[in-house]
């Protein structure tokens, strides 16, 4: 700036005056550690104090006092603002401040804050200007680290002044805002970002300005940011510092985990439905499986069915006639299940023929109704009780499912849900279907089981004949099946007279249980029978004359058996005694029962081999003289032997038994000995032949029935010698 020529007049007076303020300015400002300035606009000359002189880097020899040595110190890119701030003081005689940097020597900046003031003469024309000036580096420092952290942070960051506008904004800021800071500085956040009005963003910023507290929120604002942020904005006397980042990924990422944990809690949920319907699966299968009462296992298919899939059930039973019986019910509340068994009692009689029931067992699928069952049900129930009791029930859907087995259904089970409940869902409705499904097949097994054994045990029994009972013997036979279906077996006893009038006792085992075995039993029956009657030998004789047949009519089989003679002589009839010879084919030993309740095992020494092994094999009688009153009992293996017990064991147990059952009557002894010595599902038969000689000396007891012999029954004559 060029410096106002002189003037005429009165200059010593201004100088004068001049120079007295000038030290009463300079006083004050030294004082505070400022250094002062002034400027001759007349002379041009600038005078600087010694801070001055200092802060610009020079010294009194260096300082040429010219406004051009202050322009050399100024930063390029301040001096012509500076300038133009003391043109426009001289020109309006006014203040002056600015902020500038100072270049020094070596190149180092510093910041100086200078204000000042021109002087005017008496025309009002500025002839100096006086100001002070003072180092600032150290604020603009602070003010550029902190600066710097905030454009280097990772975190968005903004300033908002009182009115609502953009103060500061960092160079985060700008990318997530996606405006440059020269567009958002000086602007209005409402109107930049109107997604934000009447959003959180809104709402919390007011609070936290009307509250002078901070607050942290997460929100969502639309496109084009399109994006989640966590936001946290703390009021201050500058304004409202916000600091915020995009937690976008982290949200989505968020919802993904969020979502993969719902998805596996469903799955978990899934696992354990599907767990639950495999364990409802198994523990139906093991209770049909679990009782040769199949029908009494069906019934109960209602227990396991509610609460599982149903509030309650009733189960129906289809004859081979096509006639409906309701064999079992359930219900999920306890008071209710009389109810429920009131209402099975009275139902069948009371449902019209387009009964879903009657639909269900006619097409032979499910019939449902997802709502209003009551009301379905009660239009095809007639007037009576059962109507009131379906009332009370007040079932909203209902399922029912036949029982298939075999192109046939032989049952029903009706599902009922209440209206607090859904209907059955189709992956449920699937497993009661299975389930259904194996009932009918254990249904129609039961029944196939049970028309196979009678045909078995029909078969069996026809090939055995009833007994004989001469004179004062009496004789029971017993013969049981093995629980098996269709199983025939090789057991078979014998009970007849021979010519010469002694009572023959027979009792065997051919190995095997089918129908071969059967077969081969009834031929070695037969041949043993004739060998016997016709020629009246002692039973080794029988015996070996069987083996020797049977290997020449090539009967391919093996056998144990038991021949026995009840003989008599005047002598021994006198006594009332009576002679038993028997001969063994390895079978097992009879027992004997005396009078005194002595419980005897006959065995027979030595032990002789089966028959069908060696044909040649020598064979011997064994005989004892017993009293009358005697019990005698021969049986095959099933009577004695069973898994993990041995047969000597099962033979100790028998006479325990026997010598315990003695007092009974011949036929319940029979009937009490099988029944504590045979278990229920036993796999073998069982043959029992029990023979009772009663005295001669009083009539044949009314419980031993009639003698049962042949029409014309042979003479006693004198029994062979043995073999």
């Amino acid at each position: 700036m060029s410096p106002v020529p002189p003037q005429d007049g009165d200059e010593l007076e201004l100088s004068v005056e001049y120079e007295a303020e000038r030290l009463r300015w300079q006083l004050a400002i030294s004082a505070g550690g400022v250094g002062g300035f002034d400027w001759d606009l007349l002379t041009g000359r600038l005078t600087w104090d010694d801070r001055l002189v200092e802060l610009f880097g020079h010294d009194r020899r260096t300082f040429r006092g010219t406004i051009e040595a202050f322009d050399e110190r100024l930063h390029p890119d301040d001096l012509p603002r500076v300038r133009q701030a003391l043109a426009d003081c001289a020109r309006t005689c006014g203040d002056f401040e600015a902020e500038y940097r100072v270049v020094l020597p070596g190149g180092t900046t510093r910041w100086v804050q200078a204000r000042g003031r021109a002087l005017a003469d008496r025309a009002g024309r500025a002839v100096r200007i006086l100001g002070a000036a003072y180092d600032t580096t150290d604020a603009h420092d602070a003010g550029a680290r902190t600066a710097r952290v905030l454009e280097t942070m990772s975190a968005a960051f903004y300033l908002l002044d009182a009115d609502w506008r953009f103060a500061y904004v960092n160079a985060e800021a700008e990318r997530l805002l996606g405006r440059p800071r020269e567009e958002l500085l000086g602007g209005v956040v409402w109107e930049l970002f109107p997604g934000a009005l009447g959003a959180a963003f809104e709402r919390e910023y007011r609070r936290a300005a009307a509250t002078g507290e901070p607050v942290t929120f997460e929100a969502y604002y639309p496109p084009p940011l399109d994006g989640w942020y966590e936001v946290r904005a703390w009021p201050g006397p500058d304004g409202l510092s916000v600091y915020f980042l995009d937690v976008t990924a982290r949200r989505r990422a968020r919802e993904e985990a969020e979502a993969a944990r719902r998805e596996a809690e469903a799955a978990r949920a899934r696992a354990e439905e599907a767990a639950e319907r495999l364990s409802l699966l198994v523990r139906v299968g093991e209770d049909l499986s679990a009782t040769l009462d199949t029908e009494e296992a069906v019934g109960r298919l209602a227990q396991h069915l509610v609460p599982a899939i149903a509030d309650w059930c009733l189960v129906t039973l289809v004859d081979e006639q096509g006639a409906l019986r309701d064999i079992g019910s359930w219900h999920v509340r306890e008071e209710l299940r009389e109810l429920v068994e009131q209402y099975r009692r009275a139902r069948l009689r009371a449902l019209g023929e387009q009964a879903p029931l009657h639909r269900a067992l006619r097409t032979g699928r499910p019939v449902t109704a997802e709502r209003d069952g009551t009301a379905a049900l009660l239009e095809v129930l007639e007037p009576g009780p059962a109507r009131e009791l379906l009332r009370r029930l007040a079932p909203e859907s209902f399922a029912i499912l036949p029982l298939r087995a075999r192109g046939r259904t032989v049952g029903l089970v009706s599902l009922f849900r209440g209206a607090q409940r859904a209907p059955v869902p189709p992956q449920d409705l699937l497993t009661a279907v299975e389930i259904a499904d194996r009932a009918g097949l254990a249904l129609d097994n039961a029944r196939l089981y049970t028309q196979q054994h009678r045909m078995a045990e029909g078969l069996q029994r026809s090939l055995l004949t009833a007994p004989v009972e001469p004179d004062h013997v009496q004789v029971a036979v017993r013969y049981q099946p093995a629980a098996a279906a269709a199983q025939v077996g090789g057991d078979w006893y014998d009970a007849f007279l021979t010519p010469d009038g002694s009572t023959v006792l027979v009792i065997g085992d051919v190995m095997g249980h089918d129908v071969e075995a059967a077969a081969a039993m009834a031929q070695v029956r037969s041949l043993l029978r004739g060998i016997a009657y016709s020629s009246g030998a002692a039973p080794a004789t029988v015996l070996a004359s069987l083996d020797a047949t049977m290997e020449g009519l090539a009967v391919q089989t093996t056998a144990t058996a038991l021949v026995a003679r009840l003989e008599q002589v005047v002598d021994e009839r006198s006594r009332d005694v009576t002679r038993l010879r028997w001969s063994s084919a390895g079978h097992l030993p009879p027992v004997l029962l005396t009078p005194d309740g002595t419980v005897t095992a006959l065995a027979a020494h030595p032990t002789q081999l089966l028959l069908g092994v060696d044909p040649a094999a020598r064979r011997a009688d064994a005989s004892i003289t017993v009293d009358r009153g005697s019990t005698l009992l021969l049986y095959t293996d099933g009577l004695v032997e069973r898994r993990g017990t041995s047969l000597e064991d099962g033979l100790a147990r028998l006479q325990d038994v026997v010598a315990e059952l003695g007092g009974l009557e011949l036929e319940a002894l029979c009937d009490a000995l099988l029944a504590r010595m045979v278990p229920a599902g036993h796999d073998d038969d069982v043959a029992l032949v029990a023979v009772r000689l009663h005295p001669l000396d009083r009539p044949r007891p009314v419980e031993a029935g009639p003698n049962r012999v042949p029409a014309h029954p042979p003479t006693p004559v004198t029994p062979p010698s043995g073999s």
